[in-house]
């Protein structure tokens, strides 16, 4: 059976085919001849050896199949131990193991062979110690041949081209840095060379790894990378904290040289993968942020085992959401979108994932302005929870289009705030934005009046029902990196087609926050409201969009201003230059969540407010946008238009 097995192994077709092109992955039939020979010549030498000083290896006469078994059992523990299934450019110590413990091996069996032999016949087969020196000669010779062979690949292929590779530092001198360099060094095709590492805590002077310099950082790192002519670094360290990791890219970046990242290795064995896993830098690593920390057991007992509906799904805000909550194992999700495509790609991507299984998905095409679709989809699933995402949130379309932003920012979320009462929904948690924080612009302002509007349900359904009516929480924070219309793809997109990048004003600031960072906060604040509660989100430093445009440009590998222009536009209808987070006669109050705070706004009664409300849809339903702004300034009489046509209403 064995015997079979090994022959198939070894005069299989795929294994007698000889690739003269591809001489750096040999058939293994070729390279158990070649260990075949090496066996045959430490065996020559031991016999020499032996024969020069009057002994002899073969002590027995009929010395024929003594031989025969000797390289037989050899070829039995090569198929054992599999020491001919490496591809030899490879070779590491792995290989070095399995060739020992082969030749360890081969020399037990005859030292007991040996033994016994001499049990029954009263002489030995072979001289012990000339077993033992043999195999220590071929131990030596296999392992020296894969060595000269390894090496002869890297200098052949390696070397050749090497004016088209990227002259790269690794920052780093752990096991992460070396995994990834000798990832890099066998990568196909190359693109980078390895000039030597750099150790951040300058201990290891004069010394090398993997036959590289380790280098001392004795002045800045650009004036390090440009002694060993290297225009590129890989940050390996991952004990490096955010702040020196953001330190080292804004000095490479400073001086043009490209800055690239890898994630923790664990899988050390898989080259391939580590190597393809080294990427330029995002901007989102650049945030200056700490890991956020939440509650899962908090946001666990609010969805496990629930039917979670959620607007606004396919988007990039909600099927984030989607994808946290399936996470909590919920009994049942609604994903709800008006947009047939995207929602479509989102069930596919939720289709294919196991870890999924258990939790019922049903993907529903419905649009929240439609009351009479909702109504149908919450009498059918009674849903316990609702994130409500569905919005309109671009400012310049809607600063051009109000009857649209009424309709769906406003009336939408009517709707599915009213239906969440009637359906006794337990938690209503609504996405809205920093715009609407003394909102400049039509989008803002609708959604500082659905947030209204959920706040005056909340007091109302408190009066009606006490604590087991719904409770409507709001979520507020601002841009989110990624996002569909966000600069950053925007930025991304000029860059790639050559430029420019444009600016609408070179004083403009923005918050930012990843879109993961952004749903887990609203988990987490869904979880934490007792009802009525507008959260915020601590969204770490503002950013100065012109210097967000020249870091994307320089992290690209672009010059900007040279390579890539940036071009100032003008500020666009409804523009602020800061956005705000709070109201002018707000407060915040903390919560247990350190990156979560309350916006404490002054509440209106439900009555007048739904009055108002109910007129501004109908305003709407006529399409003029004077009437349909002037309104909306009523009803939030801190809107302030601004580069806009609406100005001339604040008057």
């Amino acid at each position: 059976m064995i015997l079979n097995t090994f022959s198939s192994d070894f005069f299989s077709r795929a294994n007698l085919k000889l690739n003269i092109h591809s001489l750096s992955y040999l058939p293994r039939w070729f390279i158990v001849i070649i260990d075949v020979m090496v066996l045959l010549f430490a065996f020559l030498m031991t016999t020499l050896i032996f024969k020069g000083t009057g002994l002899d290896y073969l002590i027995s006469n009929n010395k024929l199949p003594f031989i025969g078994g000797f390289f037989g059992v050899n070829v039995f523990f090569f198929w054992l131990f599999r020491t001919y299934s490496g591809i030899i450019r490879h070779s590491s110590y792995i290989d070095a193991v399995k060739l020992l413990f082969s030749q360890m091996s081969v020399l037990i069996i005859f030292l007991i062979f040996n033994f016994g032999y001499q049990l029954f016949f009263n002489q030995k087969a072979f001289s012990n110690t000339a077993l033992f020196i043999n195999m220590v000669l071929s131990f030596c010779g296999l392992f020296l041949y894969r060595v000269i062979v390894k090496q002869t690949f890297e200098l052949y292929f390696l070397e050749k081209g090497t004016t088209q590779l990227i002259r790269t530092i690794i920052y780093g001198t752990d096991a992460n840095a070396i995994s990834v360099a000798n990832a890099l060094k066998f990568e196909t095709p190359s693109r980078f060379k390895i000039v030597g590492f750099v150790d951040k805590n300058n201990q290891n002077s004069n010394k090398r790894m993997l036959d590289l310099p380790i280098l001392i950082q004795r002045k800045k790192l650009p004036t390090l990378m440009r002694s060993v002519g290297a225009v590129a670094i890989i940050i390996a360290d991952k004990s490096l904290t955010k702040e020196e990791q953001l330190v080292i890219v804004d000095k490479c970046l400073e001086f043009n040289y490209r800055v690239y990242t890898v994630p923790l290795i664990s899988d050390w064995e898989n080259q391939k993968e580590i190597s393809q896993k080294v990427k330029n830098i995002q901007i989102e690593d650049l945030l200056e942020r700490k890991p956020i920390v939440l509650d899962n057991k908090s946001i666990s007992k609010q969805l496990k085992d629930k039917t979670v509906l959620i607007s606004g799904a396919a988007g990039s805000i909600g099927s984030e959401i989607v994808r946290q909550v399936l996470s909590f194992k919920p009994k049942a999700v609604i994903i709800v979108d008006q947009a047939e495509t995207p929602l479509h790609h989102l069930s596919l991507e939720l289709t294919d994932k196991t870890e999924y299984e258990g939790t019922k998905i049903y993907n529903i095409i419905a649009d929240v302005r439609n009351r009479e679709a909702m109504n149908r989809i919450f009498k059918l699933y009674l849903p316990q929870v609702v994130y409500h995402a569905a919005a309109y949130k671009h400012v310049p379309l809607m600063e051009e289009n109000p009857s649209q932003a009424i309709t769906t920012n406003v009336e939408g979320t009517k709707n599915l705030a009213d239906l969440s009462c009637q359906y006794n929904v337990k938690k209503f948690v609504m996405v809205s934005t920093d715009k609407a924080v003394n909102p400049s612009n039509v989008m803002g302002a609708s959604k500082r009046i659905a947030e209204k509007y959920v706040q005056s349900l909340q007091l109302k359904t408190l009066k009606e029902k006490g604590a087991n009516g719904t409770k409507f929480i709001t979520t507020r924070f601002g841009n989110v990196l990624g996002s569909n219309g966000s600069v950053v793809p925007l930025f991304t997109n000029q860059i790639a087609m050559g430029g420019p990048v444009t600016i609408t004003h070179p004083d403009i600031i923005r918050y930012f926050m990843t879109i993961p960072e952004a749903c887990q906060l609203v988990l987490e604040a869904g979880a934490m409201g007792n009802g009525g509660e507008i959260y915020i989100f601590d969204m770490g430093k503002p950013v100065k969009i012109i210097d967000l445009a020249r870091k994307m440009i320089k992290l690209a590998g672009f010059i900007p201003d040279k390579d890539i222009k940036i071009q100032i536009v003008g500020l666009r209808p409804g523009e602020k230059l800061y956005e705000e987070l709070l109201n002018d006669t707000s407060k915040t109050i903390p919560t247990y969540h350190e990156k979560i705070m309350i916006a404490e706004e002054i509440q209106d009664e439900y009555e007048n407010l739904h009055t108002e409300i109910q007129e501004l849809i109908g305003i709407a339903s006529f399409f003029d946008n004077d009437d349909i702004v002037s309104k909306m300034k009523k009803i939030v009489p801190e809107f302030r238009s601004m580069n806009s046509a609406y100005q001339t209403l604040d008057k």
